[in-house]
């Protein structure tokens, strides 16, 4: 629910009266608490809930006119040998039942039938040992894979497998072990699931760092995780390279900019920070004591937190800005460009370096707009068709940059964004789109940035799902398990590598597939 007002028409100067701040804030848990009443009546009272928001036109306009355009067999009519690349593990030769005399042999009829094997296949190592002639023994090593544990790798990468990409659960994995004949405990099978996984959450953490490193993009979003019985957030960044995820307790914009600088935690007062501070409003007598400051590195957050203090700055609102330029200054220093873009839903958590917004969320302002009259509707219809052009003729920008066509598709926004209709709801949600109008329509000077979230929106249904399923993660190494197998995952299938085949790469110390940051980085050279 938003606040009756607009809470920017508050001067900074009243926005630092602690008084001010006090009712701002009771405003703001009041309206949430209203909205949650508003929803416990209508359910009690057995009234409509909330509307059920239908998928964008849009993408579903851009699917009717592909379908129009293909002609031909269906797909999936174009036959092809099933069986021509497998791999045949066993011949079974078969008689006719009944051979006419004189009949001549002149070879075989193949009909191939795929299976599976999911049975037991336990190896027993006879370490020889030998008695030298001084005493003593010396005794046969056991492979380099095998690590001192007593599952085989090929056992470890299936419950891997199972658990991290077929979401089973832990109590069902563990029946479904047992029922085939293999002997493990619950407690082993959690230890394989979380326990001992550093080189894979090194990988992890490299994947974001070669990702932000290569992208000229990122689409991120957040949903809810929770941890220990408590309610926390899960945070995607990622493009059509990579997938990172990372669970947190907050959605601030400052765990936003901590996650964006993977294996560093640096506060750096540089030019980029002061202008953050500057274009936010921290008042000048705050900014005047940070530039005293310019050039300086924090290394942690105690350093930070004890800058801080020695400064005075003190009041929340001067701290989560000054907080928030430090970490974009850092980030900077550490080589991430500031012509970032971050492709986002409008969630303010997100809006840093360069923002653009998601036309599917933004068209949603026009589909919630109920009409009451005839020509309101009219009016809605007209509208969304004018939309449905307009993001149209920038995906064909997108295909073939030119002024002439970026000329006409700023006027086609102005003139949709500023149309006066018949209905005041239509009316107020056009306006609220024009505001957005620079990040709505940065793809005009950014071609290669996506026009929707989708690819974000995607990604973080991982943890949708994993929600319903599992509820929620129960240890430390449970919840950063959970992170760092669900990027490794999706980076996987983005990469076009078989996460199974993964899986059994790094649980046999192979090395065949490289990691997974140097293929990002080949793929960014070299895009298919």
């Amino acid at each position: 629910m938003k606040l009756p007002f607009n809470e920017s028409k508050i001067s900074d100067k009243d926005k630092e009266n602690p008084a001010v701040i006090f009712l701002l804030e009771i405003i703001s848990q009041q309206a949430e608490l209203i909205e949650q009443l508003k929803d416990e009546i209508n359910r009690v009272k057995k009234h409509p809930r909330k509307p059920n928001i239908k998928p964008s036109r849009l993408l579903k306009k851009e699917k009717k006119d592909k379908s129009k355009k293909k002609k031909g067999k269906r797909p999936g009519s174009k036959k092809r040998k099933k069986t021509a690349e497998l791999e045949i593990h066993k011949d079974e030769p078969l008689e006719p039942n009944h051979i006419p005399d004189g009949s001549r042999f002149v070879g075989y009829k193949d009909f191939v039938v795929q299976g599976i094997k999911i049975e037991p296949y336990n190896i027993r190592y006879r370490r020889k040992v030998y008695e030298i002639p001084g005493g003593g023994l010396v005794i046969a090593d056991l492979p380099g894979f095998i690590n001192g544990k007593h599952f085989s790798p090929e056992l470890i990468s299936f419950i891997l497998y199972q658990h991290y990409h077929c979401h089973v659960t832990q109590p069902l994995l563990l029946e479904q072990l047992w029922e085939i004949g293999t002997d493990i405990s619950s407690g082993q099978l959690s230890n394989i699931l979380v326990e001992n996984k550093e080189r894979f959450h090194q990988e992890k953490d490299e994947i974001l760092a070669a990702g932000l490193e290569v992208s000229a993009y990122v689409n991120v979003d957040d949903t809810g995780a929770r941890h220990m019985g408590k309610n926390g957030y899960c945070t995607h960044i990622g493009n059509e390279m990579f997938s990172w995820f990372e669970s947190t307790q907050s959605k601030s914009r400052i765990n936003f900019l901590k996650l964006m600088s993977p294996g560093y935690t640096d506060y750096v007062i540089n030019p980029d920070a002061i202008c953050y501070m500057m274009e936010n409003g921290l008042p000048r007598y705050v900014q005047k004591t940070v530039l005293d400051h310019l050039a300086s590195t924090f290394s942690n957050d105690e350093q930070w937190i004890s800058f801080l203090a020695n400064n005075g700055i003190v009041k929340e609102r001067h701290i989560r800005i000054v907080t928030e330029g430090a970490l974009i200054g850092g980030i900077i220093e550490h080589g991430i460009h500031k012509d970032l873009v971050i492709v986002s839903d409008d969630a303010g958590q997100f809006n840093i370096l360069i923002h653009a917004l998601c036309w599917v969320h933004a068209e949603r302002t026009i589909q919630k707009v109920i009409p009451f009259t005839d020509q309101a509707k009219t009016d809605l219809d007209s509208i969304q068709d004018r939309i449905w052009s307009l993001y149209k003729g920038l995906k064909q920008y997108k295909e073939n940059p030119n002024s002439k066509d970026k000329r006409c598709l700023e006027a086609m926004f102005d003139e949709i964004f500023t149309t006066k209709t018949a209905s005041a709801l239509l009316n107020n949600a056009l306006k609220r789109i024009y505001q957005n109008k620079t990040e709505l329509l940065l793809v005009l000077r950014r071609p290669e940035i996506p026009l929707h979230n989708n690819g974000a929106e995607n990604a973080i249904r991982e943890y949708v799902k994993r929600r319903k399923i599992s509820g929620s993660t129960r240890s430390e190494s449970g919840r950063r398990a959970r992170d760092t197998f669900t990027s490794l995952k999706k980076t996987c299938r983005k990469l076009g590598v078989s996460f199974w085949q993964y899986l059994n790469d790094r649980t046999k110390e192979a090395g065949e597939i490289p990691q997974l940051p140097d293929l990002i980085r080949a793929q960014a050279l070299h895009p298919t």
